[in-house]
């Protein structure tokens, strides 16, 4: 069996989705009897991206303790930059701000900047054109079509879709209760306003949420919710361990996923794998790509109302829930990371 390193940048005092990743993925090559390990590599701050790829490039993955290491699996940026002659990236996303995030940059800053930031991201985009190309990985995977597709037309890389399994966790489904679930971290970009301005709507009214989740949009959102007379209906949950994750997945009637062109989200895996229907959007990416309309789940228009008729169906009809929850499981269960191992490992 071989040494394989997981290899992933790491901001420090953050956490985030490709963490759960690498962890989930060092656990099953573990059970698939390889020897594995997580290697962190720096993420240097906006502006000093150069540093952060030679940093990344001058990592040595080839040996460890005079053994050598027989194969590399790198998740996101830009980790991929580290060289071994055995290297597949499975990737969760480039330096987003310089791709599909670029616009809303762009249009936050004037002058000098914006050519300064314009030269730097075609510079980032030279960068991963050779990073991610076939001269320097084996393959080349992603975490979604939606993140496939973002590198296809921004550097002309293509990739294969490879969608990560819920993490390891005692998923269940004690019952269809009285409301809908929503977690993430709170930034705009997560867009819990839409569910928050949602329960305002006339087809929102009665339904409660719980939100679960801390970041920068949280006071935004309790106050929004009191602004628009729903503060009784929503309760902002914070940050909640493990144990209570899984037990408001197996309590709750839906969950409620709406984010702008998600590379993935966790979320709605792990509503499946708890049996639970997801109401997500057109927009939301990696989500609407595993729920398939009107089965699994619901996929609305991104706005407070097309997502307020997605809880009011569901609030209403609890057989509806149960069997798209059914649908949503079995889709779950086609999720395997001995599979994912075996696509991911070279022979």
């Amino acid at each position: 069996m071989a040494r394989i390193a997981v290899v992933s940048s790491h901001p420090p005092f953050s956490e985030g989705g490709h963490l759960a990743i690498a962890r989930a993925l060092v656990g099953a090559l573990h059970e698939a009897g390889h020897e594995a390990e997580i290697v962190y590599t720096p993420q240097n701050r906006f502006g000093r991206q150069g540093a952060a790829y030679l940093a990344n490039w001058l990592t040595d993955v080839g040996e460890s303790e005079g053994r050598p290491i027989d194969q590399v699996i790198s998740l996101r940026y830009p980790a991929y930059a580290v060289r071994h002659p055995r290297h597949v990236c499975w990737l969760c996303h480039t330096m987003r701000e310089y791709y599909d995030l670029w616009p809303a940059l762009k249009a936050r800053i004037s002058g000098k900047n914006r050519i300064k930031e314009g030269v730097r991201r075609q510079l980032v985009h030279a960068a991963d054109r050779h990073f991610l190309g076939p001269r320097h990985l084996q393959r080349f995977y992603t975490i979604s079509q939606t993140v496939s597709d973002r590198i296809r037309d921004a550097i002309g890389v293509r990739s294969e879709a490879l969608y990560p399994p819920p993490p390891p966790r005692p998923y269940r489904c004690d019952q269809y209760g009285d409301f809908v679930f929503g977690v993430s971290r709170l930034t705009p970009h997560k867009r819990f306003d839409l569910l928050v301005r949602a329960l305002a709507e006339p087809a929102g009214r009665g339904v409660k949420a719980v939100i679960a989740g801390e970041g920068e949009d949280l006071a935004r959102l309790q106050a929004l919710a009191l602004e628009l007379g729903v503060g009784d209906r929503v309760t902002f949950a914070g940050r909640v361990d493990e144990a209570s994750l899984v037990d408001l997945y197996a309590r709750c009637r839906a969950v409620c996923f709406t984010p702008l062109q998600e590379d993935y989200g966790f979320v709605t895996a792990e509503a499946f794998a708890s049996r639970k229907p997801v109401i997500s959007c057109l927009d939301s990416g990696g989500p609407a790509e595993l729920i398939e309309h009107g089965v699994s789940g619901l996929l609305c228009e991104p706005t407070p109302a097309g997502v307020a008729v997605g809880l009011r169906t569901l609030t209403d009809d609890e057989a509806t829930a149960e069997r798209m929850g059914a649908a949503g499981a079995a889709r779950a269960a086609g999720l395997t990371w001995p599979a994912t191992v075996e696509r991911l490992v070279l022979r």
